[in-house]
């Protein structure tokens, strides 16, 4: 009954209730995401609330929180509830960590933290995978686990679990309110696709009074216009209009188009991935936070070693110090180090996705780490040691197109297809069909050049360019966003393209 006249007074007032019940559940075919415009409407009411609570911290950071998991909702649904149990259980641990000496108990509670972020990342990630592998084994037949994988689950319990690993170490002290670490680790931002935030780095924002300096504005909006573009216009558009066509059945395609697939897949992922960590980078700085850098040009690397450098950083450090340190690292010889590296990677690759493709991919890289770190060893080179002119030329040519290469086996689906792709490039090539490809795809082709173009630009260029940005006045800055929203509405698809790593 009183549901039915609060319909009745919103439609005395012209207010449609479906649009408004769109709007507060979840569908799981328009999930939401930041280069929606939905999302932008939101931000905007959002923002006008977080403003006015700006002396209210408490206040503030329950809004937030509050906020963030109706973000949460209307990626995954009612998997939101996953956040809630992780952020709970690690910060009742922690809390009894600080009271426990004995260094047995407190590595079994770090343990148990473990085993409930690794236990509901398998479950929900590697059941199915783990379910093929071995039900051949036991004369079953495979028939896949109706399991719904929440999105950004692999970032969430990687980032709660820095925190209770960094308090068993002593490196950290644990918090006091549960409401700054629910708001530390639901921070809509960076909440279902990183970057990955460490404890350390950002709880001590958290209570600090709230201040956005023009620097801080002007450098936000910087972020979030590069990140939409690419995003939105770059990664979409040639995703949606060539790659999807070329990985989606390679056979049917020759093997300079494969190879152009690739090219445009690695272009894709990176202003894609890349694309959501600048947004979210940059909303955080329109709120007062400050985010690591996530992604520094990784196609300039001239070894696979500096790519991982500068390719999902707060991901590749994660796994550094708290995987491949905790296998024993470098300290305890040659052979070891080349052997955790290795396995540091596989389980990287494995993170990635349940499927023996990631494990490849994984494995590639994590053996080209080996490889790498041993010639360097054998030539005396130190560790920050740089190739010049025309040597860094061809290095990072080399390190270019083995990342393609890896990247076949990232993208497909099956290990079948990244067979068919490399074969059909190495006994299908037809370079004549050349021509015929770039104007048959000319805008996508134009596109790439563009996005390649800038991603090799000088650093000089684009600290130019976020410099402009940050000293232009509001009004331009606001002109400068309405632009972007107008490209990409005007070559935009007709669906939502969601977010490549949110399916991680």
């Amino acid at each position: 009954m009183w549901l039915q006249k609060f319909i009745d007074i919103l439609e005395n007032f012209g207010i449609d209730y479906h649009k408004i019940l769109d709007v507060l559940t979840y569908n799981p075919q328009q999930p939401l995401i930041f280069s929606s415009g939905l999302f932008v409407f939101l931000f905007l009411a959002f923002s006008l609330v977080y403003v006015l609570l700006r002396n209210h911290t408490t206040a503030r950071l329950l809004f937030v929180s509050a906020f963030s998991y109706y973000f949460y909702y209307k990626s995954s649904g009612f998997y939101f509830f996953l956040l809630g149990i992780v952020t709970v259980t690690d910060f009742i641990l922690a809390r009894i960590m600080e009271n426990t000496a004995e260094k047995a108990k407190r590595r079994l509670l770090v343990i148990i933290s473990l085993c409930v972020n690794l236990g509901l990342l398998c479950y929900f990630k590697y059941t199915n995978f783990f379910y093929e592998m071995f039900a051949p084994l036991f004369g079953g037949n495979f028939e896949p686990l109706d399991i719904f994988l929440p999105v950004g689950i692999s970032f969430f319990t990687f980032q709660s679990l820095s925190y209770t690993i960094d308090v068993y170490r002593g490196d950290l002290k644990p918090l006091r309110s549960l409401l700054d670490y629910i708001f530390y680790v639901s921070f809509f931002p960076q909440l279902v696709a990183g970057p990955i935030v460490r404890a350390r780095d950002f709880i001590p924002q958290i209570r600090q009074p709230l201040f956005v300096s023009s620097e801080m504005f002007g450098q936000g909006v910087f972020f979030i216009v590069s990140g939409l573009f690419k995003k939105a216009v770059i990664s979409d558009y040639i995703s949606v209009n060539f790659v999807e066509r070329i990985f989606e059945n390679p056979g049917l395609y020759s093997g300079i188009e494969n190879l152009f697939g690739i090219y445009g897949y690695a272009l894709q992922i990176y202003c894609d991935f890349s694309g959501y960590s600048d947004m979210a980078i940059g909303l955080a700085l329109l709120l007062g936070f400050r985010f690591p850098m996530n992604f520094n040009s990784p196609y300039k690397s001239d070894s696979v070693t500096e790519f991982w450098h500068r390719w999902h950083i707060s991901l590749s450090t994660w796994l550094r110090d708290y995987l491949y340190i905790s296998l024993g690292g470098n300290r305890k010889g040659k052979i070891r180090t080349y052997i955790n590296l290795i396995l540091t990677m596989l389980l990287g690759g494995l993170w990635h996705g349940a499927s023996w493709n990631f494990v490849v991919w994984g494995g590639l890289h994590g053996v080209a780490l080996a490889v790498h770190k041993f010639i360097r060893s054998i030539l005396g080179r130190e560790k920050n040691y740089q190739s010049r002119g025309i040597k860094k030329f061809f290095a990072v040519i080399i390190t270019f197109h083995f990342v393609c290469f890896c990247w076949i086996f990232f993208r497909n689906t099956t290990f079948d297809g990244s067979v068919t792709m490399i074969k059909q490039i190495f006994s299908s090539f037809h370079p004549e069909l050349f021509e015929q490809l770039v104007s048959g795809y000319w805008k996508v082709f134009l596109l790439m050049v563009l996005g390649f173009a800038l991603h090799w630009c000088p650093d000089r260029w684009q600290n130019a360019c976020s410099n402009t940005v940050t000293k232009m006045p509001l009004i331009m800055q606001a002109l400068l966003i309405i632009i972007v929203i107008f490209i990409v509405i005007q070559i935009k698809s007709s669906d939502i393209q969601p977010f490549i790593y949110f399916q991680f």
